[in-house]
């Protein structure tokens, strides 16, 4: 296993991961400083009555929170991305956390034990991929929405169901991905020796494989992520996954999709602006999971030297 400290070096030397992840960073940051504003100026008229005229007004320099135009309902488009931000990394790193663990347990018990547990849960994941991913999102999302609205409200209910949805079905690569780092693990010495030395399953699964599969989830967990945004996005724009007033990035575009394309009157900033944070954010996300995965290629830095 690669030390910490030469690793971070290597993370550090890596400018797609500094580029994406600087820029990511910062998204983040700024969607979750502004949520005292975004959140009171995301549920009212955003301004007040004597500047109505203001209801889809493109955008303009005249105040910050008109930079971006304001909507239908005169509210501030730049808030609206900032508060529809949150939500939609909140759920995709929800999400990819729950594929995450899924998809590691998974693998790992499969490539460790082999024999038919391992037959078994490999065809189970072969059968779950020949089903449509967005069918199968949509059917856990129908199956558990109501139960846990009852217990946790609508929009509680309506945010952990979607995550649920689509980590629950998101874990399938990153199931055979750690299977395959597993089974050339098993055949190494060290993990000879540990079972000669009659240590317990559990030790040599957090002590001695995990440490070496770091690398591979820490890659797959940044392409995860993005693929969990676009998925909420893609739900929401479809009218099935968050449901207003609470905005993502996906609702906000389904929002400016026909304003924004009527050829007489359009509003374009109503479907760009959206549409633009979405994109950098994934684009941000594939740079980092590039640049990690060069980071933890032991054959790219043997090149080097």
């Amino acid at each position: 296993m690669v030390p910490v400290d030469h690793l971070w070096r290597r993370v550090l030397r890596s400018g797609r991961v500094l580029v994406g992840g600087g820029l990511l960073l910062l998204i983040l940051l700024t969607s979750i400083i502004t949520l005292p504003l975004t959140v009171r100026s995301g549920t009212r008229w955003y301004f007040d009555d004597q500047r109505q005229d203001l209801t889809r007004h493109p955008p303009s320099g005249a105040a910050v929170s008109e930079w971006f135009g304001t909507d239908s309902l005169g509210r501030s488009i730049l808030a609206r991305c900032l508060l529809g931000g949150a939500a939609s990394l909140c759920i995709g790193v929800a999400a990819a956390a729950l594929s995450v663990f899924l998809g590691v347990t998974v693998g790992l018990f499969a490539g460790y034990r082999g024999g038919w547990i391992d037959s078994v849960l490999m065809r189970a994941v072969d059968v779950l991929y020949g089903l449509p991913y967005i069918l199968l999102v949509i059917l856990v999302k129908i199956a558990f929405e109501q139960p846990l609205a009852a217990m946790f409200g609508t929009y509680g209910g309506n945010f952990i169901v979607l995550f649920f949805a689509i980590g629950a079905v998101s874990w399938l690569t990153m199931a055979r991905v750690v299977r395959g780092q597993v089974l050339s693990l098993r055949a190494q010495p060290f993990i000879e020796a540990c079972k000669a030395a009659g240590l317990p399953e559990r030790r040599i699964f957090l002590r001695h494989l995990l440490p070496n599969l770091v690398g591979p989830i820490t890659v797959y967990a940044t392409l995860i992520v993005p693929s969990a945004i676009l998925n909420e996005s893609f739900l929401s724009f479809l009218g099935i996954g968050i449901q207003p007033p609470v905005p993502t990035w996906g609702a906000l575009a389904s929002e400016g999709l026909l304003p924004g394309l009527n050829p007489i009157n359009h509003r374009w900033w109503m479907l760009v602006f959206p549409c633009l944070f979405l994109a950098i954010t994934l684009l941000c996300l594939n740079f980092a999971g590039d640049g990690l995965r060069d980071v933890f290629d032991p054959k790219r830095e043997a090149a080097k030297v």
